[in-house]
């Protein structure tokens, strides 16, 4: 098998071809690659190319090394985001905040890391939340695990006067969801603005969420407002792009009445 022609490197020129079969369901998640003897033999290269081609893809969280037995793809079973479920309610009965309820009824192992602090905003949520310069915030952050996997980031602000002496002030679950705790303190969410970037990670998200080099993430900002247009929250999810898909219901359009 030739090499590909073209301007990038050799190695660069096996990892995108290996890349596109994985992407397309040449090979499917947890099949074995070729090893590096048979991509020197099939491509023409030396063993140092062959094995930085497979580097290329480790380092990108496509595959894994084995040893000794080889390269696999790796089976990483995504979660289902769906931005739209952020104002549903959790179940009468549900013990635990909505990520853990759902995920668990999902079949997924699911827990979260939770700390709290009073905190000088980031501008970017200060000026979303309309907060004064020397104003602060409260800032609950979250990793969220499946299967001990670190899966996104989940970062809420809040104006510190409005949440004061609630629970949102503990680093526990809070099974009501904050939402209503929001709402039991008199601030209702009455709509919420979005917004969905895409960027590499900070080092920081880096860390908190043990990211392999070479991995995007999708950062999703949800301003809370409540009646007279009061923002009241300001969270930062952060979804790495080889753990997620994101999904959105929409309406279609209306059935035509018998009249018409």
């Amino acid at each position: 098998m030739a090499v590909p022609s073209g301007t990038r490197t050799v190695k660069q020129q096996i990892a995108d071809q290996l890349r596109n079969e994985i992407f397309d369901g040449t090979r499917p998640p947890g099949g074995k690659l070729p090893t590096e003897a048979e991509l020197m033999e099939s491509f023409g290269v030396a063993r140092n190319t062959a094995r930085d081609a497979l580097g290329l893809l480790v380092n990108e969280g496509l595959i894994e090394s084995r040893r000794p037995h080889g390269y696999f793809i790796r089976d990483r079973k995504r979660m289902t985001y769906r931005p739209q479920d952020d104002l549903q309610p959790p179940s009468p009965d549900a013990q635990k905040d909505v990520f853990i309820t759902e995920q668990s009824r999902a079949g997924r192992d699911p827990h979260q890391t939770i700390d709290v602090a009073i905190v000088a905003p980031p501008v970017v949520v200060r000026d979303r939340l309309k907060l004064e310069a020397d104003e602060l915030a409260v800032v609950r952050r979250r990793v969220r695990y499946l299967e001990g996997e670190p899966f996104y980031i989940n970062d809420s602000y809040y104006p510190l006067e409005i949440v004061k002496d609630t629970p949102i002030m503990a680093p526990l679950d809070i099974p009501e969801g904050a939402n209503q705790a929001l709402a039991n303190r008199g601030f209702v969410q009455v709509r919420a603005v979005d917004e969905i970037f895409f960027r590499m990670p900070s080092p920081d998200e880096v860390t908190r969420l043990d990211l392999t080099a070479g991995t995007p993430i999708a950062l999703h900002i949800i301003t809370g407002y409540g009646p007279d247009d009061l923002p009241i929250r300001c969270v930062y999810n952060v979804l790495p792009g080889d753990r997620h898909v994101i999904t959105f219901d929409r309406p279609g359009l209306p059935l035509p009445s018998e009249d018409q």
